[in-house]
């Protein structure tokens, strides 16, 4: 390594054309003392205990049961007559079965809303939590131009269109 003199005598301008080692020596030994504390770091694992979970599908079919109100406000449980003030009996003695079953509302175009709000109203009260309707594809134009709703000789199957919003 060449280092300059204070020496004024020498009046020698040049210049130290040599790379200066000491900054990089510094961070090699830096860089190598980080390495030797973490690596024995790295090398320690800590035993996890995860539960093991099966994979079987559910064999449990969901049960559902169909709640359809027509246009003279006729309620019909699983397709059988049912009188509203029964009804409120029937959704506490389902309300209580594990798993709940999911009941699908359908209701004709004409039905009023009081009814059908007082219905969803009950099943919540009674603690059912599924609550699904049913709606017959092409109603909706129907409603929108104004013609009467004819009654086809085979309906077209029902859809359930989703969960109800919490009331």
């Amino acid at each position: 390594m060449a280092f300059g003199s204070f020496d004024q005598k020498n009046n020698s301008n040049h210049m130290v054309s040599e790379i200066n080692m000491v900054p990089l020596i510094d961070v090699m030994l830096v860089l190598l003392v980080i390495f030797i504390i973490t690596a024995p770091l790295l090398a320690h694992s800590i035993k996890i205990d995860i539960p093991q979970v099966s994979s079987t599908p559910v064999t449990e079919d969901p049960k559902s049961i169909d709640l359809a109100i027509d246009a003279n406000g006729g309620i019909f449980w699983n397709e059988s007559p049912i009188a509203e003030g029964d009804l409120r009996e029937m959704f506490v003695s389902h309300g209580k079965e594990v798993p709940q079953p999911e009941i699908r509302i359908r209701a004709d175009a004409n039905t009023r809303y009081e009814q059908l709000a007082r219905i969803m109203a009950m099943a919540k009260g009674s603690g059912l939590k599924k609550l699904g309707f049913i709606t017959a594809p092409g109603s909706q134009n129907q409603a929108d131009t104004g013609a009467p709703a004819q009654a086809d000789p085979a309906p077209a199957p029902a859809s359930v269109s989703g969960q109800a919003p919490a009331l």
